[in-house]
């Protein structure tokens, strides 16, 4: 990789900690474009860019994710037992999602279903809709459901999964504040149930790159990982003092232009 591409890389590794501290997420919804950006710099198969972007950037959120915990754990905001229930449909959707169904969409799918869910976790973010005050959390099976269907979306977008836990939590009455601090924990099953169904679905792949397992290229995820675990708790720490929903509308302006540039690639793979 060239210079510019690895300080890319570092910088955007660093705000994607912080986000993943102060927001619960992984930052992948920052990472992919910028890793189709330097992926399409270094000339990789146009065929298999997207995919590596995703599948590099949910690996990270393995490295991101565990510092964010461990930041969190030490003020005691997560609610481990409500990671315990959720954990085992996220794992089963993160290996199905992550294993022959992302390696059997076409780049112009990919970027266009990425698109989509991050337009939608932008409204999402403006609407702010407040729950009824007597809802709960559904019965066993309703939370498994969800945790499946949670994790096989997240591994196909290379999101920690907060863009659609978070707000289910919150929908549930679980307060803002505890909901992002427990995200960055469900991150962690997500992101290895994903991991493991990427490198199964893309083994013996011919397109890939030198440096590659699978769809994971290992430098960039070294670049992001060597700065985002020292940031992750920079934004643990200011999840506490500042006021999270003017930074969450700030983020949602920067995804709908995330979005925005996925819907112009899913264009080009299409040839529009």
């Amino acid at each position: 990789m060239s210079f510019n591409d690895i300080l890319l890389l570092l910088v955007c590794g660093g705000i994607s900690g912080l986000l993943a501290g102060l927001l619960g997420i992984g930052g992948g919804m920052i990472l992919v474009p910028i890793m189709v950006l330097v992926f399409t710099h270094q000339a990789f198969d146009p065929s298999v860019i997207v995919h590596m972007s995703i599948a590099t950037c949910m690996a990270t959120v393995l490295f991101t994710s565990t510092s964010a915990v461990l930041a969190h754990h030490k003020h005691q905001s997560i609610d481990w037992k409500l990671v315990a229930m959720l954990s085992p449909g996220l794992i089963v959707g993160g290996l199905v999602g992550g294993g022959e169904l992302f390696d059997s969409l076409k780049t112009g799918w990919l970027s266009l279903f990425f698109g989509v869910f991050i337009f939608y976790s932008a409204i999402q973010i403006f609407i702010n809709k407040k729950p009824k005050p007597d809802r709960e959390l559904p019965g066993p099976l309703g939370v498994f459901s969800f945790g499946a269907l949670a994790g096989a979306l997240a591994s196909l977008v290379g999101a920690g999964g907060a863009f659609i836990t978070v707000p289910f939590m919150v929908w549930c009455n679980i307060r803002p504040h505890v909901a992002m601090a427990t995200s960055s924990a469900l991150g962690l099953p997500i992101s290895v149930a994903a991991t493991v169904g990427y490198l199964y679905g893309s083994w013996g792949h011919p397109n890939l790159p030198p440096g590659s397992i699978g769809y994971i290229y290992l430098p960039a995820l070294a670049c992001i990982i060597s700065i985002s675990i020292f940031t992750a708790p920079l934004g643990a720490k200011f999840a506490r003092k500042l006021n999270v929903n003017h930074i969450k509308k700030i983020f949602g302006v920067m995804l709908i232009f995330v979005a925005i540039f996925m819907f112009d690639e899913s264009r080009k793979a299409f040839g529009f």
